[in-house]
């Protein structure tokens, strides 16, 4: 009878630990994806029976979805590589749950004083971040800049990171936007962001993807930065 008690008391702590993983499976899909079962397992130290169980459950809740993706290098041969990526359904599971009264304030703001008033609310949204950086920015070595600015959006939940571009320059990745919903009827929110993503590096940068638009990713290129001539040199260090 003790043994039975016992066995009924553990089994709460052993869902709760079932859960918990498959949540950080789950946030590793959203932050890195899309992502192997390998690759999965070997960040979180899962065995590959543990993995999969994970995936098929989330895979079942919609939370999750399969793509395919050919290896670098082959053309035609070998198996495609299997990926797990976060559905729209898994990314809203993360959101914030201040969607609708964002958006009814947007549009509030917008029917009262227009278009440009959104405009001057996204600016100021982003305003924030780049008082932070824009100043830091000067003592960052131009080759990490990219990569701070990625950690700090981290830090603020966009789940970023930095890599360089096949043809040149380097290219932000944001895998969660807590504002995507009102973003997409908003698309102010993202002009401003990316403004502020030019000013904040110093050098032009294009939006290639957003989470608003329906993109798996948010993804930005970044331009190599231009050299500095002679006189600007000079401004900056005051000779």
């Amino acid at each position: 009878m003790k043994d039975a008690q016992e066995a009924a008391s553990a089994r709460p702590s052993a869902v709760s630990a079932e859960t918990g993983t498959r949540a950080r499976v789950a946030r590793l899909i959203l932050e890195h994806g899309p992502i192997t079962a390998a690759a999965l397992g070997e960040r979180l130290g899962l065995t590959p029976a543990a993995v999969r169980r994970h995936l098929d459950a989330l895979l079942a809740d919609g939370m999750i979805e399969p793509r395919t993706a050919r290896p670098r290098g082959q053309r035609g041969r070998g198996r495609p590589a299997k990926l797990f990526a976060i559905t729209d359904a898994g990314r809203s599971a993360f959101e914030h749950a201040y969607d609708g009264l964002a958006g009814s304030a947007l549009r509030f703001l917008a029917d009262r004083l227009g278009e440009e008033a959104v405009t001057d609310f996204a600016r100021s949204q982003v305003s924030g971040l780049v008082g932070r950086l824009r100043t830091a920015m000067r003592d960052v070595p131009a080759s990490e800049r990219v990569r701070v600015l990625a950690e700090a959006l981290s830090a603020d939940g966009y789940a970023a990171s930095a890599s360089r571009a096949a043809l040149g320059g380097e290219q932000l990745c944001q895998h969660h936007c807590p504002v995507a919903h009102v973003a997409a009827e908003f698309p102010q929110l993202c002009e401003a962001e990316t403004e502020a993503f030019a000013q904040i590096l110093g050098t032009p940068v294009q939006r290639l993807a957003t989470i608003a638009h329906g993109d798996g990713v948010c993804t930005t290129h970044v331009s190599p930065p231009r050299p500095q001539t002679i006189d600007e040199t000079s401004k900056e260090t005051g000779r």
